[in-house]
């Protein structure tokens, strides 16, 4: 077994001399009891029988004469004691001739196409097609030799002893200088330990090991690695004892590559499309395809698609505006790329990367040998990276979903010693079209969200409405792109007399129908802010409307769910009184900074969140310190997903207790503080320094309910604007007062009060006892009243009427003089 086996002549068996094939065998299966059951034409051409004639019956019956039943009954026993027997048999042509046939029969498991019976497959070779030397014995040596099949016999301790060509030929390495080596010396490129493992448990066991696939470089093809299933048996002589280790193996490259394809687009199924972000989807696919397929991948977008918008349907003879979303490479820092992301990207009109664009289909250009000009342009740089780094295979696939193309991947091989193929691309087509849609489905969600934040933001107040007695400061963090905008807001309304109201809101969900639903609460507030009604009205007016509101859009699930349920809170400061007044509905209670520096959280009753209606809302009084600061905030600054409300509180409390801070600083302060990674929720921060007004800007006088008062009431005005220095409004605010006045007088009951109050603006009021509610109106000629109101609107900046506890109050606004 030591060497070659060879023909009595000395020769080696070439290709033409193989003395059959395999494939020529006629085959036939038996069952347990000796019934044929299964018939092939090979068969039929050897013994003449049909196939009707035979099936069903039994074998026996092909035999060459009745005495030799007794040697089939030995022939059964043995293979039902062993699984298989080989030898020579004489069988009768259905014409009567007999017919020498080489014989094989294996065992073949039950299965449904033989009824499930237990079955033996038989094979024969007719022996008169055999020439002499054949029947001499080297009939199987030289099968054995010619086999598709590596075939080897090593020693007891695995020096090889024999192989056949097959096997030669895998490893590359000739036969003389393998026969009486271990593995090792001569197969460097594969797992050989492995391999002598497995040979010498079988060796020790006597049980084969079938199907053990590895893989490795040889010789033969040292540049490209290879899978191999190989199985291993021992082989006893005639007393049972191992004499050898006889191993069979096949080159299952194309399939285990075919494997390792399927496995690989699996895995990018996990891998690609993480996030709903244009740009980490294209870095996701240019990383995981480096180095599975590629040395450098380059992944280049339409400008239109990185900014969420429609990409172009038609690809015309002008390459559009391309920027670079993701890059990777098997160097540190991608020195191949010539461009960081985000960057634009210059590309030559005659490139394989513009005919892909403009054709859209892959370009596959396996030695880079004609394209390398095409592809770099005119672009030195970019050719001197090709030749640097020994770019020579490339691949580039249009990045194409739903019809319309996104961009273009480019891959590149320079360390890789094979240069692509048609199986290559193909793997690189299907995961461009996974990211593909990835990408879409990122830029849709980033034009949706792009939408809903530019509909927020304008929604949103632009400048916060500063005053002397009120430092405002804010901030807006929407979500991350997965959760998309939600309906967080704020305002700062002015009110009348120097009063300011502080809103705080949060619509329920995220999107366009939070933002537009936030829009219109927005819109709502307002319109009832300027009615001067308490706090608790206003969220119950407030509450009404949106029950009203979902209602009449009860068909549509998406704006109602984003108006029910949403939370509110409202606060009306008062500088002169020092006294703010709040109310809420299910939302957060705002935080409280004394001067000092501590920090409270107010007992404010909670309310119900807007649009159930089921319990009336309530309002709570504070006296504030000059200098307090009050801290109004949404549930995403302190709720995460990982931390409890209470740790969150804490958090903020920590990070307002810094009085002396202004309040820009204070606010990011704050965020960073409790924002530690981007917000699963809309985040709004509402940050106000009070101030009261000093008792030199505010004069007040209780009148009499007499007529005669009224040129009394215009001489204290006049007198305390001649203090102020505000001579230049002494005319109109003569007017005004004497009109207010008398109108309280005449239609009012007492008592009756008159304030002056010098803010940014100078405020004229007059509060009464009644309840009644002035309207301006267009007198006709012949009336003799009616005018009095009209002129005051036409010599004020603004006018108004507020209710209050002990009646009502009617207030007109001035413009300052500019000061010289």
């Amino acid at each position: 077994m030591g060497r070659a086996m060879t023909s009595p002549e000395g020769i080696v068996p070439t290709e033409a001399h193989v003395p059959f094939d395999m494939a020529d065998a006629a085959t036939a299966v038996v069952d347990a009891v000796g019934t044929v059951v299964g018939w092939t034409a090979a068969t039929e051409r050897l013994l003449g029988y049909p196939a009707a004639e035979v099936l069903n019956k039994p074998a026996s019956m092909l035999l060459a004469s009745p005495e030799d039943a007794v040697t089939a009954q030995g022939i059964a026993e043995q293979c039902r004691d062993q699984g298989s027997w080989g030898g020579l048999v004489t069988l009768r042509h259905r014409s009567g001739r007999l017919v020498e046939v080489g014989l094989r029969l294996t065992g073949v498991s039950p299965s449904s196409e033989f009824c499930g019976r237990s079955c033996w497959l038989v094979s024969a070779i007719d022996l008169s097609k055999i020439p002499t030397w054949a029947l001499s014995g080297s009939l199987l040596e030289a099968f054995l030799v010619r086999s598709p099949i590596g075939m080897a016999v090593l020693s007891p301790d695995l020096r090889y002893v024999w192989m056949n060509d097959t096997l030669e030929r895998y490893g590359g390495v000739p036969r003389d200088q393998r026969l009486g080596r271990r593995m090792a010396d001569s197969l460097p490129g594969l797992d050989t330990a492995a391999l002598e493992a497995q040979m010498r448990k079988v060796l020790d066991s006597g049980k084969p090991v079938i199907d053990y696939e590895y893989r490795g470089w040889t010789m033969a093809d040292p540049y490209r690695e290879h899978a191999y299933s190989t199985s291993f048996f021992r082989l006893d002589n005639a007393d049972g004892h191992p004499v050898g280790v006889c191993y069979m193996g096949m080159d299952v490259t194309d399939r285990w590559r075919a494997r390792e394809r399927l496995a690989l687009l699996n895995e990018a199924g996990t891998k690609i499309g993480s996030t709903l972000d244009v740009m980490r989807t294209s870095q996701e696919l240019a990383e995981f395809a480096v180095p599975r397929l590629a040395d450098f991948v380059t992944v280049d977008l339409l400008e239109s698609v990185l900014n969420g918008a429609e990409p172009i349907a038609t690809r015309h003879k002008t390459l559009p505006a391309f920027r670079r979303a993701g890059q990777a490479s098997i160097h540190k820092g991608t020195p191949e790329s010539i461009a960081s992301l985000g960057d634009p990207i210059s590309i030559s009109q005659a490139s394989p990367f513009a005919c892909c664009f403009f054709s859209g289909e892959a370009v596959l250009d396996p030695v880079m040998d004609a394209s390398v000009a095409a592809w770099t342009g005119d672009d030195p740089a970019r050719a001197q990276r090709v030749r640097e780094f020994g770019m020579r295979s490339l691949m580039v696939v249009p990045i194409c979903a739903r019809g319309t193309i996104l961009g273009v991947a480019s891959f590149v091989r320079s360390r890789h010693p094979d240069p692509f193929e048609e199986d290559d691309l193909l793997l690189a087509e299907e995961l461009v079209a996974r990211a593909a849609l990835c990408v879409d489905n990122a830029r849709r969600y980033t034009r949706e969200h792009t939408a809903a934040l530019a509909l927020q933001r304008n929604l949103m107040p632009h400048n916060l409405p500063g005053s002397p007695c009120l430092e405002v400061a804010s901030r807006y963090l929407p979500t991350d792109v997965r959760h998309g905008v939600g309906g967080d807001w704020f305002d700062v309304i002015p009110l009348s007399g120097a009063r300011v109201a502080l809103v705080v809101g949060d619509v329920v969900g995220h999107g366009i129908n939070a933002a537009a639903g936030m829009g219109r609460l927005r819109t709502a507030v307002h319109t009832l802010a300027d009615m001067d009604l308490p706090p608790e009205e206003l969220l119950a007016h407030l509450d009404d409307l949106i029950i009203r509101l979902g209602e009449e859009r009860a068909g549509d699930q998406d704006v109602s769910a984003s108006l029910l349920g949403a939370t509110f809170l409202y606060a009306v400061y008062d500088p002169v009184t020092r006294r703010c007044t709040m109310a809420r509905a299910g939302h957060p209670a705002p935080a409280i900074v004394a001067p000092d520096g501590e920090v409270t959280f107010p007992s404010l009753p909670a309310g119900p969140p807007l649009g159930l209606g089921s319990l009336p809302f309530e309002s709570a009084e504070l006296e504030l310190p000059e200098g307090s600061l009050i801290a109004l905030y949404t549930d995403g600054l302190i709720e995460t997903c990982d931390q409890d409300i209470d740790v969150g509180l804490a958090r903020l409390s920590n990070a307002l207790a810094q009085p002396g801070l202004p309040l820009e600083d204070l606010c990011s302060t704050v965020i960073d503080a409790l924002l530690t990674r981007p917000p699963s929720d809309d985040v709004a921060l509402l940050l106000a320094r009070t101030h009261s007004l000093s008792p030199g800007h505010v004069a007040s006088w209780d009148l009499p309910t007499d007529p005669a008062v009224v040129a009394s009431a215009r001489s204290l005005a006049v007198r305390q604007l001649a203090e102020w220095g505000l001579d230049e409004l002494m005319t109109t605010s003569e007017l005004i007062v004497s009109e207010l006045v008398t109108n309280a007088i005449r239609h009012g009951t007492g008592p009756i009060r008159l304030r002056l109050i010098r803010h940014d603006v100078l405020i004229c009021e007059v509060a009464d006892a009644s309840n009644t509610s002035p309207r301006l109106r267009h007198p006709r000629t012949t009336d003799e009243g009616g005018r009095g109101l009209f002129l005051v609107a036409q010599l004020t900046r603004r006018w108004g009427t507020r209710y209050t506890e002990g009646g009502k109050l009617i207030w007109a606004e001035q413009d300052l003089p500019a000061p010289a």
